[in-house]
């Protein structure tokens, strides 16, 4: 697979054309949050290959990111319990990047729908 020039620029871009997604800081690594929860940074943990993203994903769409493409998604020792999948930039495509963001918009946006609690009726 060809290298691309993925950096987090282009990450926030694609990102940002999300609905509700907003630039921040995690652990004072650039980030991205929808509502104030995490989407997707730069790692600030030491473990993770230089030039990876930390995206949140449910663990079932992890295990198959992992399964389907181990040389572009990977975990260490130190994401294995979050719900979330690191990303070797050098290898991922702007299209594969706007289907994961996507894919982790959508499983931030529901865990937050899910824990808000329920309108009361009238």
């Amino acid at each position: 697979m060809p290298r691309s020039t993925i950096n987090f620029d282009t990450v926030r871009k694609i990102g940002l054309a999300l609905p509700g997604v907003e630039e921040s800081t995690a652990y004072g690594s650039p980030a991205l949050k929808v509502r104030g929860k995490l989407l997707a940074c730069l790692p600030s943990h030491r473990s993770p290959e230089p030039s990876s993203l930390a995206v949140r994903v449910g663990f079932d769409d992890r295990a198959e990111l992992l399964a389907a493409a181990p040389d572009v998604y990977y975990v260490t020792d130190h994401y294995v319990g979050y719900s979330a999948v690191l990303v070797r930039l050098s290898r991922v495509t702007p299209d594969v990047l706007r289907d994961l963001l996507g894919m982790a918009h959508k499983f931030v946006t529901a865990d937050a729908a899910r824990r808000s609690p329920s309108p009361k009726p009238a």
